[in-house]
């Protein structure tokens, strides 16, 4: 496989493989996380600062060049940064937006992609910035994993190398410099750790690594192992209660350093990171959240305020910064499907070809529906373990996740149609969970073999009425199956039935059904929806 260019559309991929890969290591990042308080939300913070960064380039970059789509992941990184961490995170996705901003200015606006010369550049850049921000860097931190990262780039590429063995020797020394951190950072060394950014930073190489088509070495899982010998222990201070971020505007450099310095004795972990336009990303551990805010609306504006009560147990992860309060996340087939339910408001997740949805695709697309509260609609496409897994994952991250049990798409939408977020979600969840149970649901296939059932024996090609898991209509067709599995549904009762057709499945079929419920069935409604899903011919639910 040949190697990919560092394009737009590489880099946009980029975004996406580093959310991807953040979530099968956050728990491990979070496990490492002790300096500069142990909250165990290195990962998590990591995790979620990025998915702001790719939200924001396809929202507003969608087949932008590359120069404006690192210019997106910046700008939604330093909206969306996520504690000490996400600041460090936003100022280096930062270096590397000006950096390929700068060298597309050269060019008269006609740069295509980064080379090795412009990623050595990038992440220099990137490091004078997060020192910037953080003030006097702490040898053994993400701050000395970046230096010889950005080193190791530059070296090489000053050497003529291309892009990929640049990229290979930077994650190289990268990792030195990851193990080396609990040498030059005593409390490290006392937890048996390597430090939590720095690793977070080796999975966004390694990411970027793999989106450009090369093979990332295997890493070791880093834990923590027994303490290493330190020099004299010293007294340990209580950890600050609270975590204050906010984004300062109207202020000049002088009120900056001001403020850093004012921040500073409040508290610690302290960072101040330029957001454009004359605004600032500001973050600080303190025991007194209100003088820390205080502090800041004495120079200048302040808006979105975020206080969070910082917790030292282990695996203990923040909640909040979400961009609404709660969200529908349905799993759908068919690209027909996917416009219906996205059409009615909720987030889409599809399976991939005919493989089942596993716990990491469902929580990444919990993680990206940016809600507090998720009401999820499996819609039978998620085997349960898996459903219980995905969730369980959720709600350690903070999320507020209820699974609604709908058993097919036609359950799921008779429950999108009655979502409400305004009622409380244990409300909103056991309504939804009503109107799909009140939806009796069957499918019909094509049978494929001879067979006996239940409805008696069946021959290739006839049409398989289906519900409950078992036979209960065997019609010459699929339109006389499913004529027969609607009258059979509707002698407990109806009036509204839902037909979702399937891929390649004739229109035709539809306005046959269509008929058939308008003839024999008086008050009754048939409603017909091309969903294009696979496997059965047609998806009913009568309600």
């Amino acid at each position: 496989m040949s190697a990919r260019r560092l394009d737009a559309s590489a880099l946009r991929d980029w975004a996406h493989a580093a959310v991807d890969d953040l979530i099968a290591h956050t728990d491990e990042i979070n496990r490492l996380n002790v300096f500069p308080v142990a909250d165990a939300d290195t990962g998590t913070n990591m995790l979620f600062t990025m998915r702001a960064a790719w939200a924001q380039a396809d929202n507003d970059a969608a087949g932008a060049d590359v120069a404006r789509v690192a210019g997106a992941l910046a700008a939604g990184a330093l909206q969306g940064a996520r504690g000490n961490s996400g600041v460090i995170l936003s100022q280096i996705l930062t270096g590397l937006a000006e950096v390929i901003a700068a060298a597309a200015a050269e060019r008269d606006g006609d740069l295509t992609d980064v080379d090795g010369v412009l990623l050595g550049a990038a992440l220099r850049h990137a490091v004078a910035l997060v020192v910037t921000s953080m003030g006097e860097p702490v040898p053994g931190t993400i701050v000395s994993v970046l230096q010889a990262a950005a080193g190791a780039a530059e070296h090489s590429a000053v050497g003529g190398a291309e892009l990929p063995e640049v990229l290979a020797v930077t994650a190289e020394a990268a990792a030195v410099a990851l193990d080396r951190t609990p040498r030059q950072l005593d409390v490290l060394a006392e937890a048996g750790v390597v430090d939590s950014g720095g690793r977070g930073l080796l999975v966004l190489l390694d990411a970027l690594t793999s989106t450009l088509g090369g093979q990332p070495p295997a890493r070791q899982v880093y834990k923590p192992s027994p303490p290493q010998a330190v020099s004299a222990a010293e007294p340990v201070a209580a950890p600050p209660q609270f975590e204050v971020m906010y984004v300062l505007s109207g202020c000049g450099a002088a009120g900056v350093e001001g403020l850093r310095a004012e921040l500073e004795n409040l508290g610690e972990s302290v960072a101040i990171a330029t957001a454009g336009g004359g605004q600032y990303s500001v973050h600080v551990h303190v025991d007194d959240a209100g003088a820390a805010v205080e502090a800041g609306l004495a120079v200048g504006s302040l808006r979105r305020i975020q206080i969070t009560a910082l917790i030292g147990a282990a695996g203990a992860r923040p909640v909040g910064g979400w961009a609404r309060k709660r969200a529908v996340l349905a799993v759908v087939d068919g690209d027909g499907g996917a416009a219906l339910f996205a059409g009615e408001g909720a987030c889409v997740l599809r399976p991939e070809a005919d493989e089942p949805v596993t716990a990491k695709q469902l929580l990444r697309a919990l993680v990206d529906a940016g809600a507090a509260q998720v009401m999820v609609l499996p819609n039978g496409y998620v085997a349960a373990e898996e459903l219980v897994a995905g969730c369980t994952a959720a709600v350690g991250w903070g999320i507020d996740v209820v699974p609604v049990p709908a058993g097919s798409m036609v359950q799921g939408l008779a429950a999108l149609a009655v979502h409400d977020a305004a009622r409380h979600a244990v409300d909103d969840g056991y309504t939804m969970a009503r109107a799909a149970a009140g939806a009796r649901h069957g499918t019909v296939r094509v049978a494929t073999e001879e067979a006996l059932t239940w409805a008696g024996s069946c021959r290739p090609g006839d049409g398989l009425g289906i519900a409950g898991d078992e036979v209960l209509i065997v019609g010459p067709d699929i339109t006389a199956a499913a004529a027969g599995l609607i009258d059979l549904f509707l002698v407990a009762g109806g009036e509204l039935i839902t037909v979702l057709t399937g891929d390649g499945v004739d229109p035709a079929v539809g306005a046959a059904l269509q008929e058939h419920v308008h003839r024999e069935h008086l008050g009754a409604e048939l409603v017909t929806y091309h969903t294009g899903h696979r496997g059965d011919a047609l998806l009913i639910g009568v309600e």
